[in-house]
Order: structure tokens, then sequence, then C-alpha cells
């Protein structure tokens, strides 16, 4: 991974590795996922990439959608490592 891309630099702020959320906080992050809208967006601009169909602007959608799916991972990877340490301390 390139250590100056948007993951990694975001990497290195949350610390997915060091569980240390709250159980309410990492229970909230673990909910949250893309509407069915912004799925089905997804699904069409994939498509229309397979295709080779996609304009700069779709282009730099995607990447955005891609970014933020990134993100919420990081933040999930964190929840979900603050849960188990919880379950492993009691």
């Amino acid at each position: 991974m390139n250590a100056d891309n948007e993951v990694a630099i975001l990497s290195r702020v949350i610390q997915p590795q060091k569980p240390e959320l709250a159980p309410q906080l990492a229970r909230l992050i673990l909910r949250w996922e893309f509407s069915d809208e912004d799925m089905q967006r997804m699904h069409d601009l994939l498509e229309r990439a397979k295709a080779g169909r996609l304009t700069r602007a779709q282009r730099a959608e995607a990447e955005n959608y891609e970014r933020v799916g990134h993100f919420l991972s990081l933040l999930k990877s964190k929840a979900r490592a603050s849960l188990k340490r919880r379950r492993v301390a009691s």
C-alpha cells in the first residue's frame, strides 16, 4: 500500500488495530451501511466501467464511493476489534 494514499493516511489516523471504542459507539458504527440507492448507483457505475463507458464525472463519483467504502471499512474494523477486546476482557 502506498504510504501516502488516502486509505493509508486514514489507517494511521484511525488505527483500526487499537480497540479503543466504547461498545455503544462500536455497535453503532457496525450498523452504518450504504443506502439501497447508493448500492444501486455503485452497481450502475461498475457496469458502466466494465463496458468502458464511464465519463470523467462518473469515474470521480465511483472513486468517491470507493474512498468512503474504505473509510467505512477502517471504522468497522476498529469497532469489531473494540467489541472483541471487550468480550475477551470479560
